[in-house]
């Protein structure tokens, strides 16, 4: 069978939103775990007899962890399929919050908030990589939008969640709270949620293995057609899973400069979130309820973002496609060694990279001068537009220039943006007592403009770079007119595997 007519994914349109949504519900417990946290800081130090610095090595450990645990989550999800880990790192999660919710000493806290981010991290790598299985990449940006807006839903929803938790019924009932929630969705998973890893089923048409099916599979079964011919898998050698495999990934220059600029940004975004609740609740003398009731501009804000910036990113996806006269594939999928993909996702990421800068800045004098709280809170908004748009372009890049392994990728640039997200987090307060806070985030904006710079770079060397690694079938694939670019003006036929 000639490959351009296998279709690259045989799940329907409404089987492909049921498991957008069933992972995406899994994500949400992803951001959520940290956002639902930060309402409660001072009321856990109080109650466990210990110091706000302590308490904020509960968040250092839980970053630290959740930067390790995806190299192996995402490697095993890759080889193995999306389905297994999925249970497991729920199960997981799911044990630690009724571990956390029942614990009365800070070591205990501190162990169980490990094991939780051990569960529930891996989750955003898989996340990603379902996507790449089941969305051709002109239709990526729509998708990624999709699980955005499930996993960016806790930044308004959560410190809302534990602030009137902890000020009506206690901060322990925060953990319970998650404990049922993600009880719901594992049940929902172990019914519903089919396998997508192409190594296991390829295109959807291959019968994965009987523990990787749905308690119920009639409800989202491809494969009971199948033809071997139609498979269009990728072959991965089944081996122990090896979270070195992400350092591997960083070893390639257009992933090791996406990623960076991406993890810069999420640095500045952690401890952004970790400043709320340990300078501006006591600055401003804000109650618990409002102490939850401050996230909200920046959550709102990331809503609006996943709303459009995925529909951008399609957008931007079929303007440089018409620039080079290149054809969409939405059936097979377009072939990305040839397709200038770095054009397309980085061309209207400059300018939201540019006002998280300026927004972080301008937060940082705000709250030094004790301004009217409406100003910080409407940089917050700023920042949290800027900031999810950022992160949505460049989360897709990284799936789309690592199409054998897309959750391995995600668990690399999970590792980065967690390893340096932890280490501001415990040097934050350090940094405030030494520098003040308008400084302190005047430093921290200044290093977004070097992810601008790193953006501009990918721009213009990243095509390139992925050809001398060897990701182009013949270096006469870039075109003419950009460096950067992959595709020929003749307008001929590209490939169909994405």
């Amino acid at each position: 069978m000639d490959s351009s007519t296998i279709s690259y994914t045989t799940f329907g349109p409404t089987q492909r939103w049921w498991i957008v949504a069933l992972v995406a519900s899994a994500g949400w417990f992803s951001t959520l775990s940290s956002f639902i946290y930060y309402p409660v800081l001072p009321t856990l130090a109080r109650d466990l007899h210990t110091t706000i610095d302590r308490i904020n090595l509960t968040i250092t450990s839980y970053m630290s962890v959740s930067g390790v645990a995806p190299a192996i989550v995402g490697d095993a999800a890759d080889m193995f399929g999306r389905r297994p880990l999925y249970l497991f790192t729920l199960g997981m999660y799911l044990a630690a919050n009724i571990g956390i919710a029942l614990q009365r000493s800070f070591t205990a806290l501190i162990i169980l908030r490990m094991i939780q981010s051990a569960g529930i991290s891996g989750t955003f790598s898989i996340a990603y990589g379902v996507i790449a299985d089941i969305a051709t990449p002109a239709e990526r940006g729509t998708f990624v939008g999709a699980l955005s807006l499930g996993i960016t839903t806790a930044p308004s929803i959560g410190p809302l969640l534990g602030g009137g938790l902890a000020s009506a019924v206690g901060w322990r009932w925060i953990f319970w709270f998650l404990a049922i929630t993600s009880g719901v969705v594992v049940i929902g998973m172990a019914l519903f949620l089919p396998e997508t890893g192409r190594s296991v089923v390829g295109n959807g048409t291959i019968p994965p293995p009987s523990y990787s099916r749905p308690f119920l599979p009639l409800i989202m079964r491809p494969y009971k057609h199948h033809d071997p011919q139609e498979s269009s898998i990728i072959h991965r050698k089944k081996t122990v899973p090896n979270p070195l495999k992400s350092l591997q990934v960083l070893s390639r220059k257009d992933t090791a400069v996406s990623i960076t600029a991406g993890s810069i940004i999420y640095m500045v975004y952690c401890t952004s979130h970790a400043s709320l609740s340990t300078v501006l609740v006591p600055t401003y003398g804000l109650s618990q309820l409002q102490a939850g009731l401050v996230y909200l501009p920046f959550g709102l804000s990331s809503l609006f973002s996943t709303i459009i910036s995925g529909k951008i990113m399609d957008r931007d996806y079929k303007v440089v496609a018409k620039k080079y006269n290149l054809p969409i594939d939405r059936v097979a999928g377009d072939d990305l060694q040839r397709f200038p993909i770095e054009e397309a996702r980085l061309r209207s990421i400059i300018i939201p990279a540019l006002l998280t800068s300026a927004s972080m800045i301008g937060y940082g004098w705000a709250v030094h001068k004790q301004m009217d709280l409406w100003l910080p809170l409407t940089l917050q908004a700023v920042a949290g537009f800027s900031i999810q748009t950022c992160f949505n372009y460049n989360n897709t890049l990284v799936i789309d220039i690592n199409k054998e392994a897309p959750a391995t990728a995600q668990a690399s640039f999970n590792m980065v943006r967690c390893i340096l997200a932890a280490a501001a987090v415990a040097a934050l307060q350090y940094m405030i007592n030494a520098m003040g806070f308008g400084l302190t985030f005047t430093l921290l904006g200044c290093l977004c403009l070097l992810s601008v710079l790193l953006y501009l770079l990918e721009l213009q060397k990243g095509m390139q770079w992925r050809v001398a690694a060897g990701a182009a079938t013949s270096p006469s694939s870039l075109p003419q007119s950009h460096a950067g670019e992959a595709a020929t003006s003749s307008g001929e036929k590209v490939g169909n595997h994405a």
